[in-house]
């Protein structure tokens, strides 16, 4: 007997393969600090849970495949006060920003047919597009220039017969890059010239730094009926266990075909979608509050790791998350022996090997993407151990 090509062909996650590793070393009496995984450990907003502490029903039925009215009402509340105007019938609630990723390719592509995105990227777009039967063509953008594009003539030319999509992360992960203005329009002309539809990712755009402007591929007006758009509550209200996400796109063919794949599921938890629903009457103030924390820490992540004598990385400038280079050969045996050989005064730090970001053979080998998720003396505390860690590595290595 055989297990499926299709299962063998799927990767293990590369920000949670190393965490059997951490287990041990906890067990171990080490304390162990995760710039791993983009968990926020900001709390998750109380109106979430006043809502289901309100649910009076006496049975959890199924839901309407396309989401409940009332979250489906709360999301076009909240595009409104960004400028972009939903109606009902576009908006389609997933389990997660992934399943809508999975749902929006299964839709728009066949067997074979690519997608292109600019890497490094999202490690489990491989596994969505494997389990679509997509096909991933990378074009490179460089650590040295923040992660922008730099080359539109670098792009087309990965364009095949094949090329269904562009599927964009703005803010980036894991480079934590914000597209400007520019570089979007690029990517939309793009799109237009090549008969290509845009899948824009934008979970992060709430963590813009530096009074910076977030610029939603949904203010490309000539090219709304080629965006698909994908969203979700875990980050922006730290609600990463609700796994509640949508799609949302003008494109009346697209929007109707979604519901099949909606109804195939049957419905998205009733629970996780009342609690979300009232996310909208979280005040503002909220997100002024978190994203001066996630700034804080992103100086204190960045200055303190420019201050490692041969690491290299720019500040990002958004997204919770920065790609930096190391001072070693090999960054997935690094973080390995982070934790099971090292430890300094019984603490050690737990961080993601970039490699499984990049496609292309020769990148990221290097590299590793951290995640200023903790607490600022958490961050403060990683930094001097990851210091510490080099240091020991490198003397044993030489």
């Amino acid at each position: 007997m055989e297990i499926s090509k299709r299962i063998l062909q799927m990767q293990f996650s590369e920000i949670r393969k190393l965490i059997p590793f951490a287990e041990e070393a906890k067990k171990k009496g080490v304390k162990v600090y995760h710039l791993n995984i983009g968990q926020p450990d900001i709390k998750t907003p109380e109106e979430f849970f006043q809502a289901i502490n309100k649910y009076k029903g006496k049975t959890l039925k199924y839901e309407n495949s396309q989401g409940m009215s009332i979250l489906i009402e709360s999301f076009m509340k909240y595009y409104k006060g960004i400028n972009i105007d939903f109606n009902k019938d576009e908006i389609y609630i997933t389990n997660g920003a992934s399943e809508g990723i999975q749902h929006t390719l299964m839709t728009i592509c066949d067997y074979d047919d690519e997608i292109l995105v600019p890497e490094p990227y999202y490690t489990n777009y491989n596994n969505i597009a494997k389990i679509a039967g997509v096909n991933i063509v990378s074009f490179n953008t460089l650590r040295k220039d923040g992660f922008h594009l730099k080359n539109k003539e670098e792009i087309v030319n990965k364009i095949s017969n094949k090329t269904k999509a562009m599927l964009i992360s703005n803010p980036g992960n894991p480079t934590g890059v914000v597209y400007t203005k520019e570089e979007i329009r690029m990517l939309a002309d793009i799109a237009k010239e090549h008969n290509l539809f845009i899948i824009a990712d934008e979970v992060y755009r709430e963590f813009i730094y530096d009074k910076l402007n977030f610029v939603s591929f949904m203010y490309m007006k000539d090219i709304l009926d080629r965006i698909i758009l994908i969203d979700s509550i875990s980050k922006r209200y730290s609600a990463c266990g609700a796994r509640i996400g949508m799609v949302a796109t003008k494109n009346k063919d697209i929007s109707k075909q979604l519901l099949k794949l909606c109804q195939s599921r049957l419905s998205v938890s009733t629970i996780d979608q009342i609690g979300a629903a009232n996310l909208i009457n979280v005040q503002k103030e909220y997100f002024k509050e978190v994203n001066i924390e996630y700034e804080k820490r992103r100086n204190i992540l960045y200055d303190g790791l420019i201050n490692i004598n041969g690491v290299n990385c720019k500040k990002p400038e958004g997204a919770f998350y920065i790609i930096a280079q190391l001072p070693i050969k090999n960054s997935n045996d690094f973080a390995k022996w982070m934790l099971t050989n090292f430890n300094y005064e019984n603490k050690t730090v737990m961080i993601t090997p970039a490699k499984g970001f990049y496609s292309s053979a020769n990148l990221g080998v290097d590299e590793v993407r951290l995640s200023y998720c903790i607490n600022c003396e958490d961050l403060k505390e990683s930094i001097k151990l990851l210091n510490k860690g080099l240091e020991v590595y490198n003397k044993l290595n030489k």
